[in-house]
């Protein structure tokens, strides 16, 4: 008998080859027709897979990011089963899951993929789909593998096997198709209920532009249809809502070839959101005792060598220049940077916990086929901070970050959320990760109490750890239920002991801080191309840049809608005047495409009452009001920063 031990801490036995599919069907027949894959002692595996020692147990359902891709990476080898049927010959490279579904890059020769074989593959997939086929795991000698994709000549998978070891090799088979593969899969097919082939794009073999140009076909897949229409929904709005697009209508922010890729512009317009998001959070930090600091956008070489970011990090960093003989780096994280301020001076115990703040603006070097809008830049401004602490104060510290994150999401009214608790991997110490086995253990410890004290949501996922600690990724939903990353709360127990950071304690001994690295806005770049999509451009009125728009019904009148505008002005209200020739119905009709909060019309009634016509964007028409009672109003709405 094996000991199987369930997230609950529940310790069950059962038969040795029993899979975590034979497990879920002992619990409830009805969880066991949900589970797609299973987290063995850490490790996704096939939920059919015999288990034959104790081990840990999570049974991964659709809920689960590695349930997700498992069904994705799954839908990818029926994909390819369907193209190998209607495209004899064809050769495959990689299949991967990827955020939102899954691609297979293959060669089909001089054949090209039309849209009626799109639609044609998507049949066919649906059809092999209901077959009800089992994938299947078979260990594979390296000679035998070899011998099979020299038989069928498949260069690809020949160059995939030349990297691999004999004992590490394993074959996965559903239907007639059978692929080199490590997996995990999905129990059989029939769980593909519902497929969408979404693009046909091409690829370079390895991304190298000097190697042959690829077939990259893109799909996505539920395990229902109404999740697939939903999601097909949800694209067509998304449209609507691209960042992009919207941040070019409304004067948000521009790219130039000039400038370079990567390198936003911000535009007046965004330029004011930049200013109030600066504003809340230097207001939130200062009430929660953080200190502001401002450093350079270079450094030494040497300081990013202490840090250990350049052998951990380089690949991300612009390339060194040099001044006097020394290499200087364009800052990639403001990290090392604060670790210096914190030794410019000694500590003591009453100098903790010390939160040093910074917008400090970094530079990475993201691969141009990264760069997406603002969403992958390389210009990054960043609602950075460290807090220095003992072991003592980092409960509370950390659950005072976690707290702040609330506070935000409450503002931007963001409702859907889940902190993602990224752990080291244990074989990787030394390489990827700091060879601390036991403060990782610690650490990691440390931060699942938080956690789970304050009842916040989240999931564990393995080998995802920053190289110095563990940390929490923020993941959002935007309001058409896209998600996004929204930012990083780390924890770092390897930065003091590197920068030898001090302070004395209670014993008159010296100790080293714990280290919170915490940016709950993330970067401005992200963060606005987020707000973008999520208010559709409609921002709440503390954050518009422009909150008001007095409108003339004619020239006779444009001297009393300025009038009306400085006063606005006056009392620190974003207002503008539209003084072109045009007709009133244009006026509003421009405004309202700008997403302007309010509308102020004016014509000879108002003047003579020495009042306004108010219209609310997207509301319509509100009535007539004193000046001086809408300044009030609007100043109230606008100090509450209401989400809408």
């Amino acid at each position: 008998m094996i000991n199987i031990t369930l997230p609950d801490g529940a310790v069950r036995q059962y038969e040795k080859g029993t899979s975590a599919l034979d497990i879920a069907r002992s619990i409830s027949e009805g969880l066991s027709r949900k589970v797609l894959a299973a987290n063995v002692n850490g490790e996704v595996w096939d939920a059919t897979r015999p288990i034959q020692e104790d081990a840990t147990l999570k049974l991964l359902t659709w809920a689960d990011t590695d349930g997700k891709n498992t069904f994705w990476h799954s839908s990818a080898h029926l994909m390819a089963e369907a193209v190998e049927s209607m495209f004899p010959g064809v050769k495959f490279w990689v299949g991967p899951p990827v955020e939102n579904g899954f691609y297979y890059d293959m060669d089909l020769g001089d054949k090209k993929i039309s849209e009626e074989d799109l639609a044609a593959l998507e049949k066919k997939m649906n059809e092999l789909a209901k077959q009800g086929n089992s994938y299947i795991r078979k260990e594979v000698p390296k000679e035998k593998a070899v011998k099979y994709f020299s038989d069928k000549g498949d260069e690809y998978k020949l160059d995939l096997l030349s990297n691999l070891n004999d004992g590490e090799i394993t074959f996965y088979t559903q239907g007639n198709f059978t692929d080199l593969c490590r997996g995990p899969h999905i129990p059989n097919t029939s769980f593909i209920k519902a497929i969408k082939l979404t693009n046909v794009a091409g690829a370079y073999w390895k991304g190298d532009e000097k190697n042959k140009m690829l077939t990259r076909v893109y799909g996505i897949t539920f395990p229902s249809q109404k999740e697939l229409d939903e999601y097909l929904q949800m694209l067509e709005e998304a449209k609507k809502r691209d960042h992009r697009k919207l941040g070019k209508e409304l004067s948000i922010f521009t790219m130039d070839d000039d400038v370079g890729p990567g390198l936003p512009l911000w535009l007046p317009n965004g330029t004011v959101i930049i200013e109030e998001l600066e504003k809340l959070a230097k207001e939130t930090e200062l009430a929660a005792g953080y200190k502001r600091v401002v450093t350079p956008h270079i450094a030494k070489e040497s300081m990013y060598l202490t840090s250990g970011h350049l052998p951990y990090y380089q690949d991300s960093m612009y390339p060194p220049f040099e001044l006097l003989v020394q290499k200087y780096y364009l800052i990639a994280m403001n990290c090392p940077h604060h670790h210096k301020i914190f030794a410019a001076e000694p500590k003591s115990y009453k100098d903790l916990p010390l939160r040093l703040a910074e917008y400090g603006t970094c530079y990475r070097y993201e691969q141009s086929g990264e760069l997406f809008g603002l969403m992958r830049v390389r210009c990054l401004h960043m609602n950075d901070a460290h807090i220095y602490c003992t072991k003592e104060q980092f409960y509370d510290e950390f659950r005072a970050v976690n707290d702040m994150y609330l506070k935000y999401f409450s503002i931007f009214g963001i409702d859907k959320y889940v902190m993602r608790l990224s752990l080291h991997s244990p074989d990787k110490l030394g390489q990827k990760y700091v060879n601390e086995p036991e403060l990782w253990k610690e650490t990691e410890a440390l931060v699942r109490d938080v956690l789970i004290r304050t009842n916040t949501p989240f999931v564990e996922v393995q080998d995802e750890a920053a190289f110095y600690g563990p940390k929490i990724d923020v993941q959002i939903w935007s309001a058409i239920g896209r998600e996004f990353t929204l930012a990083t709360n780390q924890v770092d127990f390897a930065q003091g002991r590197r920068f030898n950071l001090e302070f004395t304690n209670q014993d008159n001994k010296s100790e080293t801080p714990l280290i919170i690295h915490r940016a709950p806005l993330g970067t401005h770049e992200r963060f606005i191309g987020f707000l973008l999509e999520h208010y559709a451009g409609k921002f709440p009125l503390w954050l518009a840049p422009v909150q008001v728009k007095v409108l003339p019904i004619s020239d006779k009148f444009l001297h009393y809608a300025k009038t009306v505008s400085d006063k606005l002005k006056k009392a620190d209200i974003r207002a503008e005047t539209d003084d072109r020739n045009e007709k009133i119905g244009k006026k509003i009709r421009d405004t309202e495409l700008m997403k302007v909060p309010y509308m102020l019309v004016v014509g000879e009634k108002e003047l003579s009452e020495n009042k306004v016509a108010v219209r609310r964007q997207g509301k319509g028409d509100v009535g007539l009001k004193d000046v001086s009672e809408f300044i009030h109003e609007i100043t109230n709405e606008k100090n509450e920063r209401r989400a809408e």
